[in-house]
């Protein structure tokens, strides 16, 4: 990498931070402790380390792709997905809508989807550095519907 390829790195990283962000700004709490989850739950503080090492390789692949082609349309498709991302935890533990996190997530999943396949063409580094965030959002959707099943009543939203 050149010096003049960092600030752009630099910006990509910044992204995937203020996607990032709305995960710390809207953090579980005492409501998500008081729901019934699966057994197969990891611990919750698996969660944060997980999360930090894929926003670094979700910023790299974006880069990756940026450097070889510029805006265009796999970056659009990257940055649509980073606003599903940024969403989820805005939905599931902002306003407490398990049902609508998990239709959410299923936007993201589809848009991670569509950018590997977007990125592929263009960089298949930047395509394999996504595979584990897709492994890990196709779990965390898993878990997302699992918690939803356990927790369902006529309003999502109480507690």
């Amino acid at each position: 990498m050149d010096a003049a390829s960092l600030p752009s790195l630099v910006a990509f990283l910044g992204l995937n931070f203020l996607a990032a962000l709305t995960g710390a700004l809207f953090r579980p709490g005492s409501w998500y402790a008081g729901l019934a989850k699966p057994s197969w739950r990891p611990p919750d503080s698996l969660f944060g380390p997980v999360w930090a090492v894929l926003y670094v390789s979700i910023a790299v692949a974006g880069w990756l792709v940026w450097q070889r082609t510029g805006f265009g349309t796999a970056i659009l498709v990257y940055l649509v997905s980073l606003v599903f991302n940024a969403g989820w935890s805005v939905i599931f533990f902002g306003l407490r809508r398990i049902d609508w996190g998990l239709a959410w997530m299923i936007g993201l999943w589809l848009s991670i989807l569509a950018t590997i396949l977007v990125f592929a063409p263009v960089s298949t580094t930047a395509a394999l550095l996504l595979l584990p965030y897709l492994a890990w959002v196709s779990f965390a959707a898993a878990l997302n519907f699992a918690i939803w099943r356990l927790n369902r009543s006529p309003s999502f939203a109480a507690g």
